[in-house]
């Protein structure tokens, strides 16, 4: 089974567990951060739709001070207004990127859907340019498939 398979059948596992979905999400964390070694900090925000914001949830790595972030702003607000993935090679060729860290040379972000609305997301950043992958963006969009119905 590969490192990704892996991951994936450990993710469904928790997700499909009786814990609350804030201790699926940590542990979602906790797994990824722990298995992949170039996910430097990995975390969920939570959406307040009427507001058009992203609230921050559970998450593993260095505090951030982003615990609120707008739709449209940064990486997390532009996927949460296009309701779609975002992969980011190089977070210096961005113009909207919010820094976190100075470390921070990559990132995505996958929006969670539920009946048509993003309800939260997942984001990671990397201290490598260019660490994420297809394998990353298909094992994040099945976990944030499967957890919308949690949340």
């Amino acid at each position: 089974m590969s490192l990704y398979a892996d991951i994936l059948r450990q993710s469904l596992l928790i997700i499909h567990s009786k814990h609350s979905p804030t201790d699926k999400m940590q542990a979602i964390c906790d797994l990824l951060d722990a298995r992949l070694e170039h996910y430097n900090w990995t975390g969920f925000y939570l959406s307040d739709i009427e507001k058009r914001m992203l609230h921050l949830g559970p998450y593993t790595g260095e505090a951030t001070e982003h615990a609120t972030i707008s739709y449209g702003k940064g990486i997390c607000g532009q996927a949460a207004e296009a309701e779609k993935t975002f992969l980011i090679d190089d977070v210096t060729a961005e113009k909207n990127y919010i820094a976190c860290s100075i470390h921070v040379k990559s990132e995505i972000v996958v929006p969670i859907i539920k009946d048509g609305l993003v309800v939260g997301q997942i984001d990671i950043d990397s201290h490598k340019p260019a660490a994420f992958t297809d394998n990353d963006q298909q094992l994040l969009e099945k976990i944030c498939a499967e957890l919308a119905t949690y949340i």
